[in-house]
């Protein structure tokens, strides 16, 4: 009974709706916009030049470093080297992924190391968390990352600015003990 008296009501209450008329739409009236002159560039008006970037050679300086490096006492040859990326500690911009290679192909060159391919550094700074633009900056983490792929040696390089002087600061680390083995530095120009 309660089913019947409920359809009931709401038959009545939906009977009571009114649906509202449909209303016409507004009119719109188009309205022209207005022409605004163009501001005028006179020739007094320079566009500025985006600052050139400097070619460096970085072989030639790279290297009598790596020459010295390998005559150094204490170094062993035929050990596997980690070539970390060059830090740039100036305030200017600097292509540091070419450094890098610079050294790596001045040290492939010499025979002397065995040095890690960059496929393993990569795949090492994946695994560790670290990102493919992430200079290590600190020497700890230079050598947690050689640790980590078995290396013997460390080479940690950055570029300073000393007194407008542009340096290439490289130092030859063996991982075991983070002793620094090895110490130079090249003017950049």
């Amino acid at each position: 009974m309660k089913r019947i008296l409920f359809v009931i009501l709401s038959a009545m209450l939906l009977a009571s709706c009114v649906v509202p008329e449909t209303q016409k739409p507004a009119p719109v009236t188009p309205v022209k916009p207005e022409k605004k002159p163009e501001p005028s560039v006179g020739p007094s008006e320079k566009v500025p030049q985006p600052p050139k970037i400097q070619s460096i050679n970085w072989d030639s300086i790279v290297q009598p470093l790596v020459d010295q490096m390998v005559n150094a006492d204490g170094v062993e040859t035929g050990k596997l080297l980690l070539v970390d990326s060059v830090k740039n500690n100036t305030n200017g911009s600097l292509r540091t992924l070419k450094a890098t290679d610079a050294i790596t192909n001045v040290i492939s060159n010499k025979h002397t190391f065995q040095v890690v391919p960059k496929s393993q550094v990569y795949s090492a700074r994946q695994a560790l968390g670290l990102s493919s633009e992430d200079s290590l900056g600190l020497r700890s983490k230079s050598i947690g990352l050689a640790r980590y792929l078995n290396a013997d040696y460390v080479l940690y390089s950055v570029v300073s600015n000393n007194h407008g002087q542009r340096d290439l600061e490289m130092q030859l680390m063996l991982v075991k003990t983070g002793e620094i083995l090895w110490s130079g530095s090249g003017d950049v120009n």
